[in-house]
């Protein structure tokens, strides 16, 4: 009978166990996310969206009368977007798409004031699994109030920390000079320009993580150039020859692009320039009755499918990466943004929310393409629009007649010459994917995308916040504030018309 010595039956035992341990790392190293780059140099993201900044409003698009000399050196300096388009011509939709990679009506934000949905996958989400802090600095927009915006509830349902942010400084909807604020429910009065206090605040939280050499995201999405407009003098005295409207909202603009320059020093000071990447643009397009047109000299505004409603500016930079700076006339869209960090951080496909619209752009920040595999669709206001590369195709679902136009935006960039009689083929190409397109949308929105495969019971429908309880308490203040005033009269006021 043989016998193995004590001393080699622990041997034995130990080798088995160093064995389990080691298929059990291998299978784990197996199943886990490759990253794209290495977990120490994982780039920081910030993401940065103006309020209805229009196509033609930065001086590198040669406005007239506007200097914007911090976004131009940002776009000299990175990958400047052309042809980068707003999810829908309204805010609240884009907010949704930008944070999701969806289009807006998939995650049931139809329109301005429509709450996310809380079955939604966040980027905030992903990056902050991924060991990235998180934070929102701005407008929310996106828990389903309405009116000037007002500091968020910590109570409310929809607050950007349900969402993944670790740290918000936010409001529901756009603000202006000395705004209120809320620090994770905390309302805080600030005074200054909206703009530069936001990122004041950000470059906080940025500071913050870059002492404890942790990767962050930070959202900062400003009030700036939505109305009405509240500029200082000081901002506005390049345009005295302006009405007081243009005046004032190119004033807001002035501090918002300074805002620009300060975050871009900010990042400098702390020595983290190199390795962030901040991406520029706007949630929709420009706004009428404004002089000189914020949208160049596109058709349509803030509103409408057509380019002025839709075409944004958007600059990407990202020093240590985009190492050529250079212009692309390549299609983008805000649902491009959540899959292109995705594929930067190496995070799994499963973080996203199926099905996905956007593309990863991560190729096109060292490379030139030419052509767009995956169309871009938009709906808002029962109307919807296909852009396959140079060829646009509108559904007007308003009214009683229902119509199509079609654009060769190659040819045809201010959307004149309909081409949907001229060219059948084209257009029931176009016209069929469109259809899929919306049916696909009418799924996700019944909520078949979700494990549940329905929409959960508690989405609020969009409302005023003047008719929410909570804020009563706050009314008698808040009626000496210029942008809460008018939505807050008593009877007496109105009386004394």
């Amino acid at each position: 009978m043989n016998q193995f010595p004590a001393i080699q039956h622990s041997s034995f035992r130990t080798h088995i166990a160093s064995v389990v341990i080691l298929l059990v790392a291998a299978l784990q190293a197996l199943f886990a996310p490759v990253p794209s780059v290495a977990a120490e140099n994982r780039p920081n993201i910030i993401l940065v969206m103006a309020d209805d900044q229009g196509w033609g409003q930065t001086g590198y698009y040669n406005n007239p009368v506007l200097k914007t000399p911090n976004l131009d050196a940002m776009a000299a300096n990175g990958l400047r977007l052309d042809r980068y388009y707003a999810a829908a011509p309204v805010c609240s939709p884009t907010r949704a798409s930008v944070l999701t990679g969806r289009t807006n009506e998939r995650t049931g934000v139809m329109s301005h004031g429509y709450a996310l949905r809380r079955q939604e996958k966040t980027i905030a989400q992903a990056l902050k699994n991924a060991g990235y802090a998180t934070g929102h600095f701005g407008k929310w927009h996106l828990n389903g109030l309405r009116g000037p915006g007002v500091p968020i509830l910590a109570e409310d349902s929809h607050n950007p920390g349900v969402f993944g942010f670790d740290e918000w400084l936010s409001v529901t909807n756009f603000f202006d000079r000395n705004p209120i604020m809320s620090s994770k429910g905390d309302f805080i009065e600030f005074k200054g320009d909206s703009s530069e206090i936001i990122v004041d605040e950000a470059l906080k939280f940025i500071g913050k993580q870059a002492k404890a050499d942790k990767p962050f995201l930070s959202v900062i999405w400003y009030g700036t150039p939505h109305n009405p407009f509240m500029a200082s003098d000081e901002d506005t005295k390049e345009f005295a020859h302006l009405d007081t409207a243009s005046k004032d909202q190119h004033g807001e603009l002035v501090a918002m692009d300074r805002s620009i320059g300060a975050l871009r020093q900010g990042l400098r000071n702390l020595n983290i320039a190199d390795n962030t990447l901040v991406w520029f643009t706007s949630d929709n397009g420009g706004l009428p009755k404004i002089t000189p047109s914020t949208v160049g000299d596109l058709r349509g505004f803030k509103g409408s499918l057509y380019e002025g409603g839709l075409r944004v500016p958007s600059i990407a930079e990202w020093p240590a990466h985009i190492t050529k700076p250079r212009v692309t006339e390549f299609p983008a869209v805000a649902m491009d943004i959540f899959p292109t960090v995705a594929e930067i951080v190496g995070l799994p496909d499963s973080v996203m929310q199926k099905p996905q619209d956007g593309q990863s752009l991560k190729g096109l920040f060292t490379e030139s393409w030419a052509k767009r595999n995956k169309p871009i669709s938009f709906s808002c206001f029962g109307s919807s629009a296909l852009l396959d590369n140079n060829y646009k195709l509108l559904f007007n679902g308003k009214g009683k007649k229902k119509t199509f136009e079609l654009y060769d935006l190659a040819t045809d960039p201010l959307e004149e010459k309909n081409l949907y009689d001229s060219h059948p083929y084209l257009a029931a190409r176009m016209t069929k994917t469109l259809e899929a397109r919306n049916a696909s949308i009418a799924d996700s929105l019944a909520g078949k995308d979700y494990p549940e495969g329905r929409v959960n019971k508690g989405e609020p429908e969009p409302r005023f916040w003047m008719t929410v309880d909570a804020y009563r308490p706050y009314f008698d203040e808040w009626r000496k504030r210029p942008e809460y005033a008018s939505r807050l009269k008593t009877k007496s006021d109105k009386n004394k018309k």
